[in-house]
């Protein structure tokens, strides 16, 4: 998606407006953001900017805060969005860089690192380099860890992870791409999963051999440790 967004401090440089005066405008009702973060950070659309204008034009006309509140309410303020603009999705549940990082307990560098190598990509970004991802990132950054510990380089997690965008993008919009290429898409992801299963055999039979052997010794130690308390 990578759709832009405004952070309130970027958007206070672009309208030349400081960030306290849109904190007021924004807590007396006067100004609605688009969207909002899990930790509450606001979330503008590139709409805001014109929004803004008119709220300081008719400041400037010498209208109150109270009387700008009644005045939109009343009639509103025409968006400016274009056709060929992308507005920021009806969704509030976007999580900051920081709040994925702690959720799957890596640090937030990790996250950038996996973005450089273009493993996942932020849903909404600043200009200012503020990123939101949506709780889908949980999951699928879980699964990026799973597959660190099966052995897998990040070069070839960057190649599953552009299966799993393939895929999306081919179940939401079935004309994606040609027929053709489809074809040789799913293709592609039903060998790996192919792939990844005989991986997990392979692990869960790992994991029930040192199950094994970790609870024998577990009871071979309690014996020497029995033992041990009864020498002289």
């Amino acid at each position: 998606m990578n759709v832009n967004f405004y952070h309130i401090d970027d958007l206070a440089k672009k309208s030349g407006t400081p960030p306290d005066t849109i904190s007021e405008w924004i807590s007396k009702g006067v100004f609605i953001p688009d969207g909002m973060a899990t930790d509450s950070t606001s979330i503008f659309s590139e709409d805001s900017l014109g929004i803004i204008e008119k709220i300081k034009s008719l400041l400037e006309l010498g209208y109150e805060l109270d009387e700008v509140k009644k005045i939109i309410k009343k009639v509103g303020l025409p968006s400016e969005t274009g056709a060929g603009k992308k507005k920021i999705p009806e969704k509030t549940n976007y999580l900051t860089i920081g709040s994925l990082a702690e959720k799957i307990d890596v640090s937030p560098r990790t996250i950038k690192h996996w973005e450089e190598k273009g493993i996942i990509e932020a849903d909404l970004r600043s200009q200012g380099g503020f990123r939101l991802y949506s709780d889908y990132y949980i999951l699928l950054c879980n699964l990026i860890k799973d597959l660190q510990l099966f052995g897998y380089s990040l070069d070839e997690i960057k190649t599953i992870s552009d299966y799993f965008r393939d895929f999306i993008n081919i179940k939401d919009k079935p004309d994606f791409t040609t027929r053709e290429e489809t074809d040789r898409k799913l293709e592609l992801m039903e060998d790996e999963i192919m792939h990844l299963f005989e991986k997990t055999d392979l692990l869960k039979n790992g994991i029930k051999r040192w199950e094994d052997l970790l609870k024998k010794q577990k009871k071979q130690i309690t014996i020497l440790k029995d033992k041990n308390k009864r020498r002289a």
